[in-house]
């Protein structure tokens, strides 16, 4: 592949730059045991990155019934609440979108998580000033991700060749591989499982990115 000079960062949303994930997490497994079945850390863990809608036919399969239509949005709905009263940026994250900005690139956030999820982490984190205008759902395309629609969306007609997405979940890394960009992999803890391609690169924290970005101005022919 033949990347073109970096134009555009795409950054994920949960667990990139806000760490919203452990609040999801315990929902899934209140709601798991309101429906009569124990879900544990690592099974709600393996849910990262997914939507409601596709968590949805998981649960009907694993309690053999169907759960309402409203299902999806009642999971988001609890999650917005608890996320109201609680929730932190990942550490950097502020910085990381100002360095963005310093190095003369554009940036969007492509998220699973809907509009309403998102102004609260952001405002809530009390970064909503950096993100305006930039944020793009899920809902705002046919498919979530692993599917690219999102990061196509969200790239605004850029040739994806000149793209960078930053995220930490399988179906966000597989989704932007698929859109044809480079994918950093944010992985403190390590690499997520299931993945059929390594990342372009991986860092362990938020201040690496600077200049992996500033490095991706000038790509060398692969």
């Amino acid at each position: 592949m033949t990347w073109l000079p970096l134009c555009l960062v795409i950054f994920d949303c949960d667990g990139v730059l806000i760490d919203s994930e452990p609040v999801s997490r315990r929902v899934l497994m209140e709601e798991a045991a309101a429906l009569g079945f124990r879900l544990t850390e690592a099974g709600a863990h393996a849910f990262t990155g997914q939507t409601w809608y596709a968590i949805k036919p998981v649960f009907e399969a694993r309690i053999g019934r169907s759960l309402p239509d409203l299902w999806p949005q009642m999971l988001c709905d609890r999650v917005i609440a608890r996320m109201a009263l609680t929730i932190e940026p990942i550490a950097g994250a502020r910085e990381a979108l100002e360095a963005t900005t310093v190095l003369g690139l554009a940036y969007r956030i492509a998220s699973n998580s809907s509009h309403e999820e998102m102004a609260i982490k952001f405002s809530g984190t009390a970064m909503s000033d950096l993100v305006a205008g930039r944020i793009f759902s899920a809902r705002d395309v046919r498919r979530g991700k692993p599917a690219p629609d999102i990061f196509l969306a969200a790239s605004g007609g850029i040739d994806p060749r000149a793209c960078i997405v930053v995220e930490d979940s399988t179906p966000g890394i597989t989704g932007a591989q698929a859109a044809g960009m480079r994918v950093i992999a944010y992985a403190p803890d390590g690499l997520p499982a299931g993945l059929a391609r390594a990342p372009d690169a991986i860092v362990t924290s938020l201040a690496e990115l600077p200049a992996v970005f500033a490095a991706a101005m000038h790509p060398q022919a692969s």
